[in-house]
């Protein structure tokens, strides 16, 4: 939808650009609404290619993306879709404080990226010993991923 035009994205204001200091004006995907059909339809297609127990995973792991930009935005999150209702936007806004978002980020990035090795291992372990090493390897490039991202936010940060 960003692409399309449909949401957008401004600079707070008094701010100088960087790391945090976006308004984010995506009043569907990122509409606590929006956000929990998304993750119903998501979960469900998963659901039905990968079964009931992944596709309740997944989903929650779509609708955890608004949880955690509840955490870091700034005031502008919409309870419904284009704001229906006119009801005040939610944010709490951790981004205002660039190196407390970073190490929440960490920490969330590291605990993900262990739930992910753990679950993938013992699904390796219990289809047997082959799967192991694609299990491991899975778990370090989520790591790694997430690990990538970080630096981007280091680098809006300090430059």
């Amino acid at each position: 939808m960003l692409l399309a035009g449909i949401e957008t994205i401004t600079v707070a204001p008094g701010t100088s650009g960087g790391y945090g200091s976006a308004i984010i004006h995506a009043d569907y995907t990122h509409a606590l609404l929006g956000t929990i059909v998304l993750a119903v339809l998501f979960g469900l297609a998963a659901g039905w290619r990968w079964g009931r127990r992944t596709g309740i995973v997944l989903a929650l792991v779509v609708f955890s993306h608004w949880a955690l930009d509840l955490i870091a935005h700034r005031p502008d999150l919409p309870l419904l879709p284009r704001n229906a209702g006119h009801f005040s936007r939610l944010g709490f806004g951790l981004w205002r404080h660039p190196l407390a978002a970073m190490a929440v980020e960490l920490a969330i990035v590291a605990a993900g990226a262990f739930l992910y090795w753990r679950a993938a291992w013992e699904t390796a372990a219990a289809s047997g010993a082959s799967l192991r090493r694609r299990a491991h390897l899975a778990g370090w490039l989520v790591l790694v991923c997430g690990l990538a991202v970080l630096a981007m936010d280091f680098t809006a940060i300090f430059g």
